[in-house]
């Protein structure tokens, strides 16, 4: 999903004391009720600009998509709700890839409401004692199905049911069902009706022009996944991508080029992704950088500057295989900066009174200090895959400019330094350093640095630099070993760290396996769980002892959001806040732990509960996991999906079918061929011949795989199939 929030207008009532002029205001953007990101805070407007990017896969089913506009206040201990968009997931297509308008609604306890409930209703007649006949309505409530969380967290649901009439009026109770969003009750044949829950209405309603109004554009794409075999050929044709020459007539290639003006270099990320799971990235990395570099017109010190194919490319590899490696160098400077939280400004016009720009500017200095140091002894915490792509860069740049000593510099400092670690400074939050946007002071800190760091990157400062750039990008070969002489940093650093629901161990004989809030802290040499943040720890497990880490289904302890970290002991199981957070928190753990030597290849995906394991009905607590392992040494990154990946890949080919035809027909176009290339200056072609093989043979393999979507969705259709 990706989407912008992208501004409000005349935000709180129209008249009135509660104006929201000297307020401040942030967005959050939840899943159901679950809070899953939220904008930075923006200061005293009733009509903010946002202009914020959001893209984050959906890792569980969902019926609402909410947005919902918070007023802060140096007054209040809570943020005030100004109002919400609710839109239902069945309604997104309406919205999809485009600018709307949208009215804010109230917040209130009866309208967040979501879930169905499944009702058998009987009307009945009686005979009374006096041989009167009487009604008797018979309710029972079935089941329910898709109730909120409540702070990451199962709700403990009942039901009234209330019966009015003119002479009297009767309700009745359910009994309460602990800690679950499905509960269950005596279950019948009958299959309707199934309501959808409303709102309870409480007489009295706001007017939706009252609390102003949410400019939004989402882009919603649900992946229609076939089996594996109907992706073959198209997946060989991207993996062959990297060993064709030219490299612009690879399939890779010409996907990026016919999907440019419609969603800009978007596609790109599913073909970076399957490349990097089948270890075909970096020839395709160092073809695409060789193109631009043959093709570009300008100056040694400002090549990779701009926003192409080969910089997207190599972006989107930093941002999958980079994360790990900027929470080693970048958290816990960032930490200090969040927490410390002192004043930097430097800027005459923008100084508050009191302020000593001399003290600021030493806060800023030091700030600054602490991150270039961390930058310059982080060598050995980079991924090989991002020195062996800086290597190549180093190697092109200095081939193509051999008469400019400083080239090879420039080339990586334009990726590592303005596009890899300014960024990640500038924004925290993107690259889940930090859960979310800082304060607007701490802001202001964070772009005075990032602003320092692109100094110190650019091309008058390369002198000073060329140590660490030669370190990043001699440090480690493919498979992952030190060269000689390059540094090594044992130093221990903070990497993640959030409050968790954690469950008891049964360490001790007679101890309850129960959940109780811990603070979890995982750094680059240790995993520990304490009563609160800054308490000492409770335990501790060395990272080295980790095992794996993997998701945890929500049967075992019927709680979402869980995920466990088998190690040399009993395994710990985590709830973790949200469902970003758990992947986050998966993410993390099984970067640090990749090498660990003894990592499992099978896992238990259930617990192992009252003499046996729920999963596989396995009564030996010892016995091997029962299915394998998400995440293994080879592909330790992230759990890659191929053929979703391919699928993303044949859905932007598909909806770019007008442009690719465009690209065939200048291929076999004669001026072409005569070197006239006006009507297909929008398209890179080299070699027309090679360039029109692959898009002949793409056209055949669009076209098989349509075939398949359409059997199945026929066979979807018919009448009595599921």
């Amino acid at each position: 999903m990706l989407f912008l929030a992208g501004e409000a207008k005349n935000l709180g009532p129209s008249s009135g004391p509660n104006r929201l002029r000297d307020l401040c205001t942030f967005c959050t953007i939840s899943l159901d009720q679950e809070e899953v990101y939220r904008t930075k805070v923006y200061e005293k407007s009733v009509s903010p600009f946002y202009g914020e990017d959001f893209y984050f896969e959906i890792p569980r089913p969902f019926q609402c998509l909410s947005f919902y506009v918070y007023a802060k206040s140096m007054f209040q201990i809570r943020d005030l709700p100004v109002g919400k968009v609710a839109i239902r997931k069945e309604d997104l297509y309406k919205y999809c890839g485009k600018e709307n308008w949208f009215q804010l609604q109230p917040v209130d306890p009866h309208s967040e409401v979501q879930g169905k409930v499944h009702l058998e209703m009987k009307l009945n007649e009686l005979i009374t004692e006096n041989g009167s006949i009487c009604q008797q309505l018979v309710v029972q409530i079935i089941a329910c199905q898709g109730l909120p969380l409540i702070s990451g967290q199962n709700c403990d649901p009942y039901a009234t049911v209330t019966l009015v009439g003119p002479a009297r009026s009767d309700q009745k109770k359910t009994k309460v069902k602990k800690k679950t969003s499905d509960p269950q009750a005596n279950c019948f044949c009958l299959v309707y009706p199934r309501y959808l829950l409303q709102p309870k209405g409480n007489g009295t309603k706001s007017k939706p022009d009252d609390l102003g109004s949410l400019r939004l554009k989402v882009t919603y794409t649900e992946d229609n996944v076939l089996p594996s075999a109907c992706y073959t050929a198209l997946r060989n044709l991207m993996l062959k991508s990297p060993d064709v020459k030219p490299i612009s007539a690879s399939a890779a290639h010409v996907l990026g080029d016919i999907c440019r003006e419609s969603v800009g270099y978007e596609a790109l990320l599913p073909v970076v992704r399957l490349l990097l799971h089948h270890n075909r990235l970096l020839p395709f990395l160092t073809s695409v950088a060789a193109l631009e570099l043959e093709n570009t017109q300008f100056k040694a010190n400002t090549i990779f500057r701009g926003n192409s194919l080969a910089t997207r490319c190599i972006d989107d590899m930093m941002k999958i295989v980079g994360r790990s490696y900027l929470t080693v160098t970048l958290k816990p400077v960032l930490n200090e900066i969040f927490e410390s939280n002192k004043t930097c400004e430097i800027d005459p016009v923008k100084l508050k009174e009191g302020d000593n720009v001399e003290v600021n500017k030493e806060n800023l200095q030091g700030y600054v200090q602490k991150v270039f140091t961390s930058i310059t002894q982080s060598s050995s915490s980079c991924s090989p895959l991002m020195c062996d792509v800086f290597r190549s860069l180093r190697q092109l740049a200095s081939k193509r400019f051999p008469a400019d000593p400083h080239v090879q510099y420039s080339a990586v400092s334009s990726f590592i330094f303005l596009r890899f670690f300014a960024v990640a400074v500038l924004s925290p939050h993107t690259f889940q350093l930090r859960a979310h946007h800082p304060e607007p002071e701490i802001s202001r800190t964070l772009t005075l640095i990032s602003k320092t760091i692109q100094s110190l990157g650019s091309w008058g400062s390369l002198s000073k630099n060329k140590l660490v750039l030669a370190q990043i990008i001699t440090v480690q070969c493919g498979c992952g070993k030190l060269y000689p002489g390059s540094l090594t940093v044992r130093c221990v650093h903070m990497i993640f760290n959030r409050e968790v629901h954690k469950r008891a161990q049964g360490r001790k004989r007679i101890g309850q396996k129960n959940f109780k809030k811990r603070w979890l802290r995982v750094t680059n040499q240790e995993l520990s769980y304490h009563k609160q943040k800054g308490k000492e720890a409770l335990c501790v497990i060395p990272v080295k002892n980790i095992l794996s880490v993997e998701k945890l289904e929500e049967s075992a302890f019927n709680r979402k959001n869980m995920f466990q970290v088998i190690h040399s002991e009993k395994p710990l199981y985590v709830q973790a806040g949200n469902c970003v957070e758990t992947n986050s928190w998966i993410e993390v753990l099984s970067q640090v732990s990749r090498c660990n030597p003894g990592r499992l290849s099978t896992f238990h995906p259930s617990a192992y509960v009252g003499g046996f394991w729920l999963c596989c009905k396995e009564t030996n607590e010892s016995t091997p996991g029962c299915k394998p392992c998400t995440a293994t040494l080879a592909n330790i990154q992230l759990d890659i999906d191929c053929d979703r990946e391919t699928e993303r890949i044949f859905s932007f080919f598909s909806s770019s079918r007008s442009r690719l035809q465009k690209m065939e027909d200048a291929c076999a176009g004669m001026s072409v061929y005569l070197g006239q290339q006006e009507d297909c200056s929008a398209f890179t072609i080299q070699d027309p011949k090679e360039t029109f093989r692959t898009i002949k043979e793409l056209g055949e393999v669009l076209d098989d795989l349509q075939a398949h979507h359409d059997l199945k969705g026929a066979l979807t259709d018919e009448p009595g199939t599921m």
